[in-house]
């Protein structure tokens, strides 16, 4: 029988009691230490962990400056909408996700591409767009689903929307989705919240004015990252407003008065340089560019035969044709190579010495004897082949380069192209080929070699209507700092001037032209009947085949017919318009492109006795 030893028993209790004690109490100790050494040591970094947990930065885009013509016609505008966004850190399942999102929200290959390309491109806190415009019925089923999708919400933006659709299309552009490339280039913190950027004309021109600069926002969110309040706001700051030197009547008149033709027109005040109109024709609703055309839309445009992309006025080039010609009579009388009252007989061809090559005139049988103004206001090809032959092709493109031929003219567009003005350096140079005679004689009509602009036009029949002053061209007129700001007139550069020596040889020229359309024998003396004001005009017919291969105009394609172009300004005595047109394949700038310059011209007038609106 074994017998309890209590003493014994009672002494290793209490030595094990002392034990848990002493382990208790180290226990403790290491738990006071450790909570001093965070609050002592490591209480700023946990302070800031913890507010970086709650409070979230979130940049705010700024909205995007509007567009307006020189009377306050809205032309672009910003219009609340809603996108899907998704932030890539809160999604676990990223095709999952997109998956179930395309059931709900009907998304196409495009939508997802776009996404998916941008997605991987972007950092793992930063939301990317999904889906541009939701509709209400889309919003409304993303809302009872929302959540089955974390990490994906539902965000209002401004949209740009362009209030007359295809009207500005190639003047004003639009803007596009940020792209790798748009990241390059973008300033980052500048950009931090938006979306899009100019992309074409003056949205992409104008960009740095146009979008202004990214606010911010410290948001207080909770565990999951769903935002409770604004805790402090930086404000961004609005883009500026715009106010150009487009007039939207007569926009909409140059427009009208195409009736359906494909072509280009400026209308530009020589006193000022302002372009008053500017229109390429097909143009394309850039609406749906502003959320991502979809492949297939774009594809029609791309493919289809009328170009409706291309944009006719600063990246087309047209050989000019007859509509030189007062610009050469002026070039010949400065440099001496003729008198304005020599006259020239027209026996409707013309023949370089020693040479079989026979140049026809427009007019079997030729006009006669003809002096500078008739051989303008007729349009005497042969009178100009000579011209050309004595001024020689050297002196030729010296002086039309003055008026700026061969060269971008500095319109304030995206795009502009430089032409060419045909010289035997032009030639060595681009076609390693000498220059022969007889491209001197047809560059004298304008046609061979030469490729002009519409601005090149209106930028040399401005310097001709004002005698030789010349304002730059430009589409801005004025700046505007929020709506309540007085809009700020934008300083342009003087009016230089091309000196002759002699004034009055300008005259020459202008009279020629206002017998194009008054006098009785002027090539487009069908305009002139009935008309309350003076036109100074010229008509212009630039071939696009021989005449060989041309003979029945009416049995070409439309493409492979002759170009139609007719320059003027009005009143002839004070202008205050010059006005380019061409129609492509109009066949005649008598018949096609003058009367289409009518119909403008009456428009600009009945605005003139309207008065502004």
């Amino acid at each position: 029988m074994q017998v309890k030893d209590a003493v014994r028993e009672g002494s290793q209790f209490r030595a094990r009691l002392l034990q848990a004690a002493v382990l208790l109490l180290l226990a403790l100790a290491a738990l006071v230490a450790r909570y001093a050494w965070l609050q002592l040591s490591r209480h700023e970094e946990y302070v800031t962990r913890s507010e970086s947990n709650r409070i979230k930065l979130r940049p705010v885009a700024p909205a995007r400056g509007l567009v307006y013509d020189r009377n306050g016609v809205l032309l672009a505008d910003n219009r609340p909408a809603f996108r899907i966004e998704v932030v890539p850190e809160r999604v676990t399942d990223l095709d999952a996700t997109l998956s179930g999102l395309s059931a709900l929200l009907a998304l196409d290959d495009d939508d997802l591409q776009r996404f998916r390309t941008q997605f991987a491109t972007s950092r793992r806190f930063q939301a990317v767009p999904l889906k541009f415009n939701l509709g209400e019925e889309e919003m409304a089923r993303f809302a009872v689903n929302q959540h089955r999708f974390p990490g994906v919400d539902v965000v209002p933006y401004h949209s740009r929307h362009y209030v007359h659709g295809a009207m500005y299309s190639h003047i004003i552009g639009y803007v596009g989705r940020i792209d790798s490339d748009d990241q390059a280039r973008l300033d980052a913190r500048r950009y931090a919240g938006s979306s899009h950027t100019g992309k074409t004309g003056l949205e992409r021109h104008y960009e740095d004015l146009l979008h202004g600069h990214a606010g911010l926002e410290h948001v207080e969110t909770h565990a999951a990252g769903r935002p409770l309040r604004v805790v402090s706001r930086t404000p961004p700051q609005a883009g500026r407003h715009l106010f150009l030197s487009l007039d939207h009547r007569l926009q909409s008149a140059m427009v009208e008065a195409f009736e359906g033709e494909s072509g280009a027109a400026m209308a530009v005040d020589p006193r000022t340089g302002e372009v008053l109109g500017m229109v390429s024709l097909p143009g394309f609703d850039p609406n749906p560019f502003v959320g991502g055309i979809s492949r297939r839309a774009y594809a029609e445009l791309v493919d289809s035969p009328d170009r409706p992309l291309f944009n006719r006025v600063v990246q087309g080039g047209y050989e000019p044709g007859s509509t030189l010609k007062p610009l050469l009579v002026v070039a010949g009388l400065d440099l001496g190579v003729v008198r304005a009252a020599d006259r020239v007989f027209s026996t409707g061809q013309y023949q370089l010495p020693g040479h079989s090559q026979v140049y026809r005139d427009w007019r079997a049988g030729g006009h006669g004897y003809v002096d500078a103004r008739e051989a303008i206001s007729q349009s005497v090809n042969t009178y100009f082949y000579r011209l050309a032959v004595d001024m020689g092709i050297d002196r030729m493109a010296a002086f039309m380069g003055r008026f700026g031929f061969g060269e971008r003219t500095g319109l304030d567009v995206i795009g502009e192209a430089r032409g060419v003005l045909p010289s035997r350096e032009w030639k060595q140079g681009t076609l390693r080929q000498p220059w022969y005679l007889g491209e001197t004689v047809i560059a004298g009509i304008g046609q061979g070699y030469w490729v002009t602009t519409m601005p090149q036009l209106a930028q040399s029949m401005s310097i001709l209507a004002r005698r030789g002053l010349h304002a730059p061209l430009h589409l801005l007129r004025a700046t505007q700092d929020g709506i309540d700001g007085d809009p700020i007139p934008v300083v342009q550069p003087p009016a230089a001037e091309l000196r002759l020596a002699d004034p009055r040889h300008w005259e020459v020229a202008v009279q020629g032209m206002v017998d194009v359309v008054h006098g009785a024998t002027g090539t487009a003396r069908a305009i002139g009947h009935d008309i309350p004001y003076r036109i100074a005009g010229k008509t212009g017919t630039a071939q696009r085949v021989s005449r060989r291969e041309g003979r029945d105009p009416g049995s070409l394609a439309r493409h492979l017919r002759n170009q139609a172009l007719f320059v003027a300004f009005a009143p002839a005595d004070d202008p205050a318009i010059v006005l380019v047109v061409v129609v492509e394949g109009g066949g005649s700038g008598s018949r096609a492109a003058a009367p289409v310059a009518r119909r403008m011209l009456d428009a600009w007038w009945a605005i003139g006795q309207a008065g502004p609106p």
